[in-house]
């Protein structure tokens, strides 16, 4: 059986609508608050989406006690909360994951296929380094919650 191997472009909008392609956000939010209110918003690209799962920082990361409508924790296609106590921890397990993480390092990763109505594989390229930035980006966002008293909303 032939596969077609197609690349995630993110410049490609057909592409964009795959089912596929995930994107996400991290909010500062407090759990305290009457009403829904952001107070600051990381946002995670589709590389580095599929990063945070290839490098496996979300499976350590999900060592903490997320807040989820689905009770998975941080997860995929879900809404998580980590409380602001919870923070310090959060910043430890990004900095033991990011010693894990060769720079300088492209890799193909298979993001999902079918078979029906034609066999297609479908794969994104990440670069170490790029997502490397990103780590140093997303610590940062989490320092500031943790000086601000706030928690963390995760939308993957």
């Amino acid at each position: 059986m032939d596969i077609q191997h197609i690349f995630l472009d993110d410049s490609n909008a057909e592409h964009r609508e795959l089912a596929i392609h995930r994107e996400g956000e991290v909010h500062l939010v407090r759990l305290t608050d009457t009403a829904y209110t952001t107070y600051g918003t990381l946002c995670i690209s589709a590389t580095d989406h599929t990063a945070l799962f290839h490098y496996g920082i979300v499976e350590a990361l999900n060592t903490l006690p997320f807040i989820s409508e689905s009770g998975h924790g941080l997860d995929s296609w879900d809404e998580a909360f980590l409380h602001h106590s919870r923070i310090d921890s959060m910043l430890s397990i990004l900095d033991e994951q990011r010693k894990q993480i060769e720079p300088d390092r492209a890799e193909n990763v298979l993001l999902g296929w079918h078979r029906e109505p034609v066999a297609v594989a479908y794969w994104r390229k990440i670069e170490s380094s790029r997502f490397l930035s990103f780590l140093d980006r997303l610590h940062a966002f989490a320092e500031e919650a943790r000086q601000g008293g706030y928690d963390l909303e995760f939308i993957l």
